[in-house]
């Protein structure tokens, strides 16, 4: 299936096998399926998108994630997907900002070259209360990966891939307590806690693709994991 938001093309033609779960599920999941938090009914919140970019590496299937500074005032030394907040020039946020904008902010903040990335689905718009964020996730299939890495150290701590076999690991999944009391899922992998909206649409999108093995949901791990 092919698509176009604006003028840029949004296509599932030629992924790999192992991908058309998460291309299907784009098609059908509705916004209460991925978060209970959703952009606020009368409006309001900063348009923004990430990139959720799934490639092929030495460990089979794997999802690109960075670390934020320390420094950053929001989200600081959290693992996310790169992408930040819409530009101007991205264009429309109902149309093709989310996707220009995400592919602009993963470029800047990780190296890659937008042009090896194939767009194929965008999920439903969510929300980050803390930050006022109103979220696109953009699905995107590396097909010709390039060389990453922080751009700017004042952004971005580190930029890693992951296994989708490591995330899947039962081993490897916990349960987060923020001090607000919110509870979510999180995943240890490597030397990173991955947790908060990047780990709730991880989950969501496990879940729904098929791929979530049973886990303990009564493990804890708590946020100053590292102390």
């Amino acid at each position: 299936m092919t698509s176009t938001y604006g003028d840029v093309e949004v296509s599932a033609q030629g992924l790999p096998e192992w991908l058309l779960p998460v291309a299907r599920l784009a098609e059908t999941i509705e916004p209460r399926q991925l978060s209970r938090f959703l952009p606020p009914a009368q409006g309001g919140g900063r348009p923004s998108a990430v990139l959720v970019l799934f490639g092929e590496g030495p460990g089979g299937p794997e999802l690109l994630l960075m670390e934020r500074s320390g420094s950053l005032r929001s989200h600081a030394g959290q693992p996310s997907f790169p992408g930040g907040a819409l530009d101007p020039e991205d264009g429309d946020p109902e149309e093709e900002g989310p996707l220009r904008a995400a592919l602009r902010e993963a470029e800047e903040e990780t190296g890659l070259d937008p042009s090896g990335v194939q767009v194929f689905a965008v999920l439903p718009r969510l929300y980050i209360p803390v930050s006022g964020f109103v979220v696109t996730p953009v699905l995107g299939w590396w097909r010709r990966p390039t060389p990453v890495g922080p751009v700017d150290p004042a952004e971005t701590a580190r930029v890693f891939t992951v296994p989708v076999a490591d995330l899947t690991d039962p081993a490897n999944r916990a349960t987060t307590v923020h001090p607000s009391g919110h509870r979510g899922p999180a995943f240890l992998v490597g030397s990173a806690l991955v947790w908060g909206f990047t780990a709730g649409v991880i989950d969501r999108i496990l879940h729904y693709a098929g791929w979530e093995r049973p886990w303990d949901r009564a493990k804890r791990v708590p946020l100053d994991w590292r102390a």
